[in-house]
């Protein structure tokens, strides 16, 4: 059975010309995770709104997640993974509250958690994104057993950093998919 993808995008949501949304839009069988209020994330909302996400698919999901959508991921599965049928994660451009903090996002999803993820993840990181350095990369890629993949000076992997369309991303995603 083809795995499920669920797009989980960060703080104020990836706009139409993101390269989430257009996957999205190439792809109507992906899902995305929706929240309340994407410009003033609150923690138990981010929570809550990814658990259902996960729980109205059946059979297996790979997550795809920007920025605080993550981080979020992290917290989640230190919380409330049961065995669910997750696949596995690709996880872009983590958002480093603990050393860039964003005054409108919540406290609570600080400290970042740092457990192993229960399942496959890749980290895909820049040489220069204001967000997360690159040591920090490579530490939340070793503490979640996440395998690192830096794609050179790349910003934030979003919109503002030149990423509407995002065919290395699509490559790695196949790569994802199909257990690589």
């Amino acid at each position: 059975m083809k795995p499920t993808v669920l797009i989980f995008p960060g703080y104020t949501g990836s706009g139409p010309q993101h390269w989430q949304s257009l996957w999205e839009r190439d792809h109507p069988e992906y899902r995305r995770v929706q929240q309340r209020d994407w410009d003033y994330p609150v923690f138990h909302e981010w929570i809550a709104a990814l658990d259902q996400a996960i729980r109205e698919i059946h059979g297996p999901l790979v997550l795809v997640a920007h920025s605080l959508g993550c981080i979020t991921i992290a917290h989640w599965t230190a919380q409330y993974f049961a065995h669910q049928p997750i696949r596995a994660a690709l996880l872009v451009a983590p958002a480093d509250l603990e050393t860039n903090p964003i005054a409108a996002v919540d406290r609570h999803f600080l400290p970042i958690p740092l457990q192993p993820l229960p399942f496959p993840s890749t980290v895909v990181a820049s040489t220069n994104d204001p967000s997360l350095s690159r040591e920090r990369a490579e530490f939340f890629a070793r503490s979640w057993k996440s395998r690192l993949i830096t794609i050179g000076q790349a910003g934030h992997i979003n919109t503002a950093s030149g990423f509407g369309p995002w065919p290395q991303g699509e490559a790695l995603l196949e790569e994802v998919l199909h257990g690589g």
